[in-house]
């Protein structure tokens, strides 16, 4: 499977089908494997030699012989006890153990998986459809581990014992629970089968209301704005009624529980057999004790599969739905042999075509030049593509045709992290993490100093906001950065990418939330930053427009016209149109003086 980025690998999983999926990260302990296995046949087999004693004793005491044997009956009746507790505890124990090792590693797994996906994936998935995989789902696989697969292997050595056992108090008593376990079997394929169906939809039906939820809470501004809490409520009830139809459904199969059926009618036909043995002298009343005792066996996996085998649908259903996600074919790869260099910063577009989906192209035929040290000002009015542009030169998109080209090779020619790590992209929607100030500064260096920390900051003129804090740069924010201004959020994203000193910067009108006073500030930074490298700026602001040593002006997805400030203003209508619209007056009279007087309608 292609990755954009792999943080560790995990090897000999199966990814084939859910199944095989489990059972590759089941063998990875084959000693905690071991000893559930053991302590589940133990715990069996000392629950199984009880019913045996017991018939001994039965048998002893009708016949008037002396109680010291049966006292030592009663002793190796509570010795075995003993042991099968330790036993027991080591079972469960292992199982613990194993369940909470196969759900970390196949929590890391599902991570790494989805760190790796590329940007296509991740704009078509609901962030809270992928939480519920990521936790819930995740932690079906622990509870099938245990008790699911703990109960599983242990019912299954209590139906293997009786059927052991049996034939060794008389050959034909082998015949009832030859019957039950043949029929249980049968019984149990297609309880399994249609039980799954059911666990499926439960698992699909909780994750499409976790997604609701989330971006219920995602838009909760826009939701208490225009009063529709009541509307929200509604819609999520019904996501809520489906999950509880769902598992109401789960219920109805589990309470048509056949396998109870089963049980009774063993129980009924193999005393009446041994009731027949005995009257024809073929066995004794302790016979009959023990072959009782062995049939009571299978009331443990009778009942304990009940929960155990809805824990295993569950599981696999979960399971099913991780390995979707982590099967997931991404668009990108991390090309780890790819070409790696410094960056010298010149940037080539030849008949660049792109679209988000097939059939529906946002780019047509984009072709510019970029060298190196240049500030390049893209200018279009909203949709015309100016952002998506911008995310062709670091992949987080690839091109449908043509070919980008940093310093003379293709970008998909690239060791993707080398690449990125030299282009740094400050977005016009600032994302800040629930983290310190100075580790969002630092998120793209994390091994920068504290002094590099404060050096950026105060390059982007966010120093001295950041002191009245009383924690200073150990100031936790709140998430996406909500408890700071707009404004004091966009001089973190400029910090954090001084801090990274990239070799191309791209501002993607990073300055559209700050006042005209501070912008004067940080415009200041961002040229000193802008020396020696490659800068793009997508802007509205005349203020930086002119100061570009070339302009772009894209128009429906296509380059409408390119060159210097004056050039455009003398040969492009749609750059004058642009200009026109600017609300920064002093530059609006700046271009009148500059350019003759045109028809209101030319406009």
């Amino acid at each position: 499977m292609s990755a954009e980025f792999v943080a560790r690998t995990f090897e000999h999983t199966d990814y084939s089908s859910p199944l095989r999926f489990v059972w590759s990260h089941v063998r990875r302990h084959p000693i905690i494997a071991m000893m559930m296995i053991i302590g589940a046949f133990s715990n069996a087999a000392l629950a199984s030699v009880v019913p045996v004693l017991v018939g001994y004793a039965v048998d002893a005491i009708i016949a008037d012989e002396d109680l010291a044997y049966v006292r030592w009956i009663v002793l190796v009746i509570i010795g075995s006890q003993l042991v099968r507790g330790a036993l027991q505890f080591m079972r469960n124990y292992s199982s613990e153990t194993f369940a909470q090792r196969i759900e970390r590693d196949v929590r890391d797994e599902l991570y790494v998986s989805l760190l790796g996906k590329s940007m296509s994936f991740h704009d078509f998935q609901p962030v809270g459809e992928i939480m519920a995989r990521v936790t819930n789902d995740v932690r079906e696989i622990n509870l099938m581990m245990n008790p699911g697969l703990n109960l599983f292997i242990g019912s299954g050595m209590f139906i293997l014992l009786p059927v052991l056992m049996s034939p060794a108090i008389h050959p034909a008593l082998i015949l009832a629970p030859g019957l039950f376990v043949l029929s249980y079997i049968i019984v149990q394929f297609f309880y399994v089968r249609q039980l799954h169906k059911v666990a499926q939809e439960v698992r699909a039906s909780f994750g499409r209301m976790n997604a609701s939820l989330a971006e219920s809470l995602d838009g909760i501004e826009v939701v208490k704005g225009t009063a529709q809490e009541a509307q929200e409520i509604g819609y999520f009830n019904g996501l809520v009624d489906t999950v509880r139809n769902w598992f109401v459904r789960q219920g109805d199969i589990e309470a048509r529980y056949i396998a109870v059926l089963l049980l009774g009618l063993a129980t009924v036909g193999g005393f009446l057999h041994a009731l027949y043995l005995f009257e024809a002298g073929a066995i004794e009343t302790g016979d009959i004790v023990a072959f009782m005792g062995q049939l009571g066996l299978f009331g443990f996996p009778v009942f304990s599969s009940i929960f155990s085998f809805s824990r295993v649908a569950s599981g696999l259903a979960s399971a099913e739905r991780i390995l979707s996600i982590i099967v997931a074919q991404t668009d990108l790869d991390q090309n780890e042999q790819g070409h790696h260099a410094p960056l010298q910063g010149e940037i080539a577009f030849q008949g660049v075509d792109f679209g988000y989906i097939d059939g529906t192209q946002v780019l047509h035929e984009i072709s510019f030049a970029i060298h190196p040290g240049q500030t390049v000002a893209i200018v279009g009015q909203t949709g015309s593509g100016k952002s998506t542009l911008t995310k062709l030169i670091n992949r987080t998109y690839d091109v449908d045709a043509g070919t980008v080209l940093i310093d003379g090779v293709d970008v998909r020619a690239w060791n993707l992290a080398a690449l990125r790590s030299q282009i740094s992209i400050i977005e016009q929607e600032i994302f800040l993490f629930s983290r310190s100030i100075a580790d969002n500064i630092r998120f793209g260096r994390p091994d920068a100093t504290q002094d590099e920390v404060e050096e950026a900051a105060r390059k982007a003129q966010a120093h001295d906001f950041i002191m009245s804090f009383p924690e200073g740069y150990e100031t936790v924010i709140g998430q996406r950065g909500v408890t700071l201004s707009g404004g004091q959020r966009q001089r973190l994203a400029i910090a954090r990418a001084f801090v990274t000193d990239p070799r191309i910067l791209i501002l993607d009108d990073s300055t559209s939330a700050i006042d005209s006073a501070t912008e004067d500030k940080i415009q200041k930074a961002i040229w000193t930053a802008a020396k020696g490298r490659t800068t793009i700026l997508i802007t509205h602001r005349l203020s930086q427009i002119r100061w570009a040593d070339h302009i772009i002006v894209l128009r429906k997805g296509r380059v409408a016209a390119q060159g210097t400030h004056e050039e455009l203003l003398r040969t492009a209508e749609s750059y004058r149109r642009i200009f026109a619209r600017d609300d920064d007056a002093p530059a609006r009279r700046s271009k009148q003086a500059a350019r003759p007087v045109t028809h209101p309608t030319d406009r």
